[in-house]
């Protein structure tokens, strides 16, 4: 197997745990090694540290170009690697890089590919793949043909699992320019902010919170969990302008599955289920006892918003000292 990871400003992303758990998954099915795959500029922190999530093999290729991102750059390397490396899948992370990247590999490979899988495993020596559909109304597993079988996991449902390997570390310089396409800066989050993809707490809030000055009472309940939290919005609070599209969750902005979601103020439509109802709990807190966020949560509390969340928040802080 070969496991695609990312990395940013020369640091490993969180997200490459979780796809070389999902690969190892894979290699141990079908009887195989897992080589973790990096493209940088130079050495990448937290490389030598993958042979305890299960790689065997931990490669990085480096290139001047390839500090950030270089969509053309990158397919270009991976493909080659994949087509000689005689791989049985490449697994990506359905980030936004990786949902970027995953469909030009497989172009150049003339291979199938699955996005933003849910679970994978091995069925007759053929990869097998679960995926939602229809805005998560439904699961469709699919049997991936031909050599290699690409996949994309979606972030925070492959929970990193330690089944230490060798995780012999290599590196080799790589000829070739970025390509057309130039990423010239990321802008970064506001200092200390997670990014509501990675966060494994999400606290997000609707058009129940009124006006966007009210996004405090959220903020605030994201900080009682001590840096774990992070702040995300639905599609109506976004279009409206009281929050970035950054912090957008649905169909539309970013696929979250966290250990815990709270959805405050969200009637919940189907496009905003689609993006969160894959999240290990849901707690939804709305005024409406008829909302449809009610359908799909674990825990439910009917009541004013603005009583619940500070009581929420007091009792949290009381657990966290």
């Amino acid at each position: 197997m070969l496991a695609v990871l990312e990395q940013r400003d020369g640091a490993l992303r969180k997200v490459s745990h979780e796809v070389v758990t999902g690969a190892r998954r894979l290699a141990d099915a079908l009887g195989g090694s897992v080589d973790a795959l990096l493209l940088a500029a130079g050495g990448v922190k937290g490389a030598d540290q993958l042979g305890r999530f299960g790689a065997d093999k931990v490669i990085t290729l480096t290139n001047a170009a390839f500090g950030m991102y270089a969509p053309e750059g990158y397919a270009r390397v991976i493909a080659e690697r994949a087509a000689t490396g005689g791989y049985r899948a490449v697994v990506f992370a359905a980030s936004a890089t990786g949902k970027d990247l995953a469909p030009r590999v497989a172009a150049r490979l003339g291979c199938a590919l699955a996005q933003d899988v849910t679970d994978v495993g091995v069925e007759a020596g053929a990869v097998v793949v679960t995926r939602p559909v229809y805005a998560g109304k439904a699961l469709l597993t699919l049997k991936l043909a031909g050599t290699p079988a690409l996949v994309s996991l979606r972030p925070n449902v492959f929970t990193p699992v330690e089944r230490p390997r060798a995780g012999v570390v290599e590196s080799a310089a790589v000829d070739g320019s970025a390509g057309r396409v130039v990423v010239q800066r990321i802008r970064a989050a506001d200092a200390g902010a997670l990014d509501v993809a990675e966060a494994p707490i999400v606290v997000s809030g609707g058009r129940g919170l009124k006006e966007p000055a009210n996004f405090k009472v959220l903020e605030e309940l994201a900080a009682a969990f001590a840096g774990r939290a992070a702040v995300g919005a639905s599609r109506a609070v976004v279009d409206a302008g009281w929050r970035p599209h950054a912090d957008q969750v649905g169909q539309t902005g970013k696929t979250v599955s966290p250990t815990l979601y709270v959805a405050v103020g969200i009637s919940g439509a189907i496009q905003h289920l689609a993006g969160m109802r894959t999240s290990k709990v849901i707690v939804a807190i709305n005024k409406d006892k008829d909302a449809p966020i009610f359908k799909v949560a674990d825990y439910g509390i009917v009541g004013d918003l603005f009583e619940v969340v500070p009581k929420l928040t007091e009792e949290i802080k009381k657990l966290h000292g």
